[in-house]
């Protein structure tokens, strides 16, 4: 007995061990990511959302396909936005495996912009989502973003701009046990992004940087090409 005790446990550990080492922390990755919003007219009311196609290599190895809208409030003569949104997400296996998970996703977020002097653009972002991922319970994550963007030849953001772009977020799982004799840890992830931005049009600019995302079990790389489109 003491002998198939053993190989079990050596074998759990093995296949443990490459599950973790599927992740290639060495690849980099890259995100495509277009990011809109919009008001109605004059009222506080608008929407928002965001469609990413993020490849665990430059592309053709799916990471995720995220797609994400919501309803946003901005109270008259207060500097913060409300939104109120559902996400839906596509998570492959990386290297050659073919398997898909879904998830669905509604949250809650709140974004608090900040300027500081003439050109510091500082922005909190504050989220709280509730998970519906397969094959796993309920969960819910909390997150925080510090956006902070400064133009280098202009004032303000806008046609012509160059801008270095910055953030990090932390993510917090809201539960420990995921169900199936699965467990996280509280602290899920963190992500650190630096770039440089352009504006195309007085509401629409590109930004294109790298971003390192750490988890528990890897940290990894992604190159960064996104659209920011107001309308």
């Amino acid at each position: 007995m003491r002998k198939v005790s053993l190989i079990l446990l050596t074998a759990l550990f093995l296949i443990s061990s490459s599950v973790y080492a599927q992740v290639d922390d060495d690849m980099t990755g890259a995100w495509y990511m277009y990011f809109w919003n919009t008001t109605i007219g004059e009222s506080p009311f608008g929407f928002q959302g965001d469609v990413q196609y993020r490849n665990w290599n430059m592309i053709g190895d799916l990471e995720q396909l995220l797609l994400r809208a919501g309803a946003t409030y901005q109270p008259k003569n207060a500097d913060i936005k409300f939104t109120l949104g559902y996400a839906s997400i596509s998570t492959g296996e990386f290297g050659d495996g073919t398997d898909i998970k879904s998830e669905n996703r509604i949250y809650q977020e709140a974004l608090i912009p900040q300027k500081i002097g003439n050109r510091f653009y500082i922005t909190h972002r504050f989220r709280y989502e509730q998970r519906w991922v397969e094959n796993q319970d309920f969960r819910t994550r909390y997150r925080y973003n510090l956006f902070i963007n400064v133009p280098l030849n202009k004032k303000e953001i806008e046609r012509g701009s160059l801008y270095l772009a910055f953030y990090n977020e932390l993510f917090m799982n809201g539960e420990l046990n995921i169900g199936s004799d699965q467990k996280v840890q509280y602290f899920d992830r963190n992500r650190t992004y630096f770039a440089i931005g352009y504006g195309l049009i007085d509401n629409l600019n590109i930004q294109m940087g790298m971003m390192r995302q750490s988890t528990v079990n890897w940290q990894k790389n992604q190159t960064q090409i996104s659209l920011h489109h107001k309308f």
